[in-house]
């Protein structure tokens, strides 16, 4: 194996230089967001058990938003469930870009699935970025220690805003958990590198708006789907220049 320049001394390290690097700001944005998650629970009448579960295995505040404002307005169970589901279709396709690079023999099959659970925008972008510069046995303890330290700061921020709820003005609670959003675009506009990347952004962005000034219970999803088609359109087109 070619070790590179970013190599660590061993994959123990590997994942504990992920941890660090996480325990910076994109521990502190993330567990503010996840205070505002959690006033919002407090407020909707969910327990702390069920707020820090929610936390613990959707780990997606848009999901887990709809968990809150759906439950409130008495859905069925298995409606709530499909809801949630459908908010958090985009890890898929970053799952399926992420794991390959993680591959590698010395790890079991079971270790990807845990791998799974925590593919999410900021270690995505963070380990899509940094992952290709380590030697292969380095790339996934690297996004595990990343990944576990950010899902452990959520839930100390979901704890944190629960208690904290009744000292929290309203408009607190919603800016801390729109702060997450602001902070996953620059994290994107900050990767991207390729056209494809910055077509699928612009495309976005024109989208976005459109479609839910023309059906706001269906704008994020057509917009996803809208601007992604487009996107891809318009780089095929281009490929095929002379």
């Amino acid at each position: 194996m070619t070790s590179t320049p970013d190599a660590f001394a061993s994959p123990r390290a590997a994942w504990k230089a992920g941890a660090v690097e996480a325990l910076g700001v994109p521990a502190w944005v993330l567990g503010a967001g996840y205070i505002g998650f959690g006033a919002l629970a407090f407020d909707a009448d969910f327990s702390l058990a069920l707020a820090l579960f929610s936390t613990m295995v959707i780990w997606a505040l848009p999901g887990q938003i709809a968990l809150i404002e759906l439950r409130e307005l008495g859905t069925a169970a298995p409606a709530l469930v499909l809801a949630v589901m459908l908010t958090s279709a985009r890890f898929l396709p970053m799952a399926v870009t992420l794991l390959p690079l993680l591959r590698h023999p010395a790890y079991r099959p079971w270790h990807y699935y845990v791998a799974g659970h925590f593919v999410a925008m900021t270690g995505w972008a963070v380990a899509v970025r940094r992952c290709p510069m380590l030697p292969q046995e380095q790339r996934l303890p690297y996004f595990l220690g990343f990944a576990t330290t950010l899902w452990i700061a959520c839930l100390a921020g979901t704890a944190v805003g629960y208690f904290a709820s009744g000292s929290m003005h309203e408009l607190v609670t919603l800016g801390l958990v729109f702060l997450n959003p602001v902070y996953f675009i620059l994290i994107l506009g900050g990767e991207v590198r390729h056209r494809q990347g910055v077509l699928a952004l612009l495309c976005g962005a024109f989208a976005g708006p459109l479609m839910q000034l023309l059906t706001p219970q269906w704008g994020l999803l057509a917009a996803g789907v809208l601007g992604g088609t487009v996107a891809f359109g318009i780089d095929r087109v281009w490929r095929k220049k002379p």
